[in-house]
């Protein structure tokens, strides 16, 4: 009998294990909120080419396989970062600091579920997305992760890694790259800025103990933060007006979409002109961030709703 394991699981209600493993921590390895956020913009893309033809398996292939290598990328960039998560406030709880569940298993985990998401995509929709998918974790594993202790720039390196589902969908459904595709992973790139520039200020103390430069260093007062915000923010703006500009199956956005969009850019616009204007940032920054969550689902959703109108 194993005597430490069995106090560990008294004391910890939600602890379950299986040969010594937490099922729990596992989980929580994948991030499934911010996993979820990429399976719901690839699908979206997918929806938006063409969603009275929709091919049900290659849907199915592409949200599975885009779930498994968010999941697996989120796992991996937990394990390249455990030491700096043992430093922060809000992260040395994760699973691999708090000790429920070990590096090696982490990183067999996460390589594991990339795998087997590379190969679903590779063979249930087209090797565009597979490729894509591909590249979208090794930006974020390979170029993000160890850039944010060396260059605030790298919250837009990450961006390109976290605007590319949208695109995977897309090809899902085209079988190859357009321009719509393109201004969809335009408008997910853009969004992204001022959502992590806010996040970026509102955690920028705990930041600071992991060596991280995400909030730039320097900027005592946020005002080239709150600025690049702004900047990023107005160009999200004109984006989400991009496809009045191209045809898409003959068919451009109609009026549903428009009004979504003039109302959730002015939704937008106002929080990040206070952010860069203001005084208080730490109260605008929350501000900011609390729109920018509710702005993306919109959005997207408008467009898909707007082709079905």
């Amino acid at each position: 009998m194993n005597i430490g394991k069995d106090i560990v699981a008294k004391s910890n209600p939600i602890y379950g294990s299986l040969s010594g493993v937490s099922i729990s921590g596992l989980y929580q390895l994948t991030k499934p909120r911010l996993s979820l956020l990429s399976v719901f913009t690839a699908s979206l893309g997918y929806l938006v080419h063409d969603p009275f033809r929709s091919d049900f398996s290659i849907f199915m292939c592409l949200t599975l396989g885009t779930a498994m290598a968010a999941a697996g990328s989120a796992v991996l960039n937990q394990w390249m970062e455990r030491n700096e998560d043992a430093l922060m406030e809000r992260t040395k709880g994760r699973p691999i600091p708090s000790k429920l569940v070990s590096p090696f298993t982490a990183l067999f985990f996460g390589i594991f579920l990339c795998t087997i998401g590379f190969f679903v995509l590779w063979t249930g929709t087209n090797q565009w997305a597979a490729i894509l998918t591909f590249l979208t974790v090794s930006i974020y594993l390979l170029l993000y992760t160890p850039l944010k202790k060396k260059t605030s720039w790298a919250i837009e390196i990450g961006a390109i890694s976290g605007a590319l589902p949208p695109l995977v969908g897309w090809v899902a459904a085209a079988n190859y790259p357009s321009t719509y595709g393109w201004i969809l992973f335009g408008i997910l790139f853009a969004w992204q800025l001022p959502h992590f520039m806010a996040i970026a200020w509102n955690h920028r103390s705990d930041y600071s103990k992991g060596g991280f430069q995400l909030h730039i260093m320097g900027d005592k007062q946020g005002r080239a933060l709150s600025l690049k915000s702004l900047f990023y923010t107005i160009i999200l703006t004109v984006l989400v007006f991009c496809p009045y500009l191209f045809e898409i199956n003959q068919s451009k956005p109609g009026t549903f979409y428009f009004f979504s969009a003039t109302l959730l850019s002015f939704y937008l616009l106002l929080p990040a002109i206070r952010f860069f204007l203001s005084s208080d940032r730490d109260f605008h920054s929350k501000k900011l961030f609390f729109v920018t969550i509710i702005y993306l689902p919109l959005l997207l959703s408008a467009l898909v709703i707007d082709r079905y109108l």
